[in-house]
């Protein structure tokens, strides 16, 4: 499989129980990461200074993802703009439209990721397609999950390459994320019960339980068509978001609440669930064989 990423850390956010799942098998697993989050907030107050200093905080998070995509089992990794051609692609910020929803900024810088003309990134990616012929290509929906403009333009460099890339007798099957509203409602509600109490101990009362809206990568349950499991790759995934300091926070596993495996925040001190399981739908290609490590629901 080969899945596309905007940033360092949302291979493991997104997709970590879905890589760990298939690296675990001895299936083969690429991540392509498509800027370095030079624009990301950083958490630890530690490394307060690498804020604002994109090469540096570049090169800091760098060095995360290659400690989770590890934690995760993957070892085949690629940044989209060394993909042939020359330049770089820079994390193109964001802010915040509302709850659970973001967009656009003002100060796009030139060398963003959403400026780099679509059929040129598709490009890049269509060549690495074309090499790895993977069954699976996995990215986010036509929103990015939650509108952060980065991942909106990873879908659409996705979705493009592989027109390009597909024929000669290959043809991927192709997964956006997708998370049932159930599971995610119940997730939110339990990261206001005793087990993440107790989990997190005094660090609860520092963090803020989640609210609806949901981001736009929830929806109706009946929408989600595959499941993987993440209880038996848990571990993993939790060492992965622990890799990611600058980024992530509060990771913790959380024994005895069947609707959460563990929870964590983002820089904005929002505590999120580690859902039992990842959802997806299928888009494009063949259905895989059952034999796959996943659920595809009847």
């Amino acid at each position: 499989m080969l899945a596309v990423h905007a940033h360092p850390d949302d291979e493991t956010l997104a997709t970590g129980a879905l890589l760990a799942t298939w690296a675990a098998a001895g299936l083969p697993v690429t991540v392509v990461t498509a800027t370095r989050g030079e624009r990301g907030e950083v958490i630890p107050p530690a490394l307060a200074h690498l804020e604002g200093d994109g090469p540096a905080l570049a090169v800091h998070r760098a060095g995360e993802l290659a400690g989770a995509l590890a934690a995760l089992g993957v070892s085949d990794h690629a940044y989209l703009d060394e993909l042939g051609g020359g330049g770089t692609y820079e994390d193109s910020g964001m802010v915040w439209l509302g709850t659970a929803r973001a967009g656009a900024g003002a100060d796009v810088p030139a060398g963003a990721f959403v400026a780099v003309p679509l059929d040129e990134a598709a490009g890049r990616l269509a060549g690495l397609l074309r090499a790895r012929r993977p069954r699976l290509v996995v990215t986010y929906d036509p929103e990015g999950g939650y509108g952060h403009p980065d991942h909106v333009r990873a879908h659409e460099v996705t979705m493009r390459a592989v027109e390009l890339a597909a024929g000669d007798g290959w043809e991927p099957a192709v997964w956006w994320r997708r998370t049932g509203r159930t599971a995610l409602a119940a997730g939110y509600r339990a990261l206001r019960g005793d087990a993440v109490r107790a989990a997190l101990g005094a660090a609860y009362d520092e963090l803020t339980p989640p609210e609806p809206p949901f981001p736009a990568v929830a929806v109706d349950d009946d929408a989600v068509e595959v499941l993987v499991d993440a209880a038996p790759v848990r571990d993993r995934v939790l060492a992965a978001l622990r890799a990611h300091a600058t980024q992530v926070q509060a990771v913790r596993a959380v024994p005895g609440e069947p609707a959460l495996l563990g929870c964590y925040a983002l820089s904005d001190g929002v505590l999120q669930p580690l859902l039992p399981a990842e959802g997806y739908v299928q888009v494009r290609g063949p259905r895989l064989p059952d034999s796959a490590p996943t659920r595809r629901l009847p």
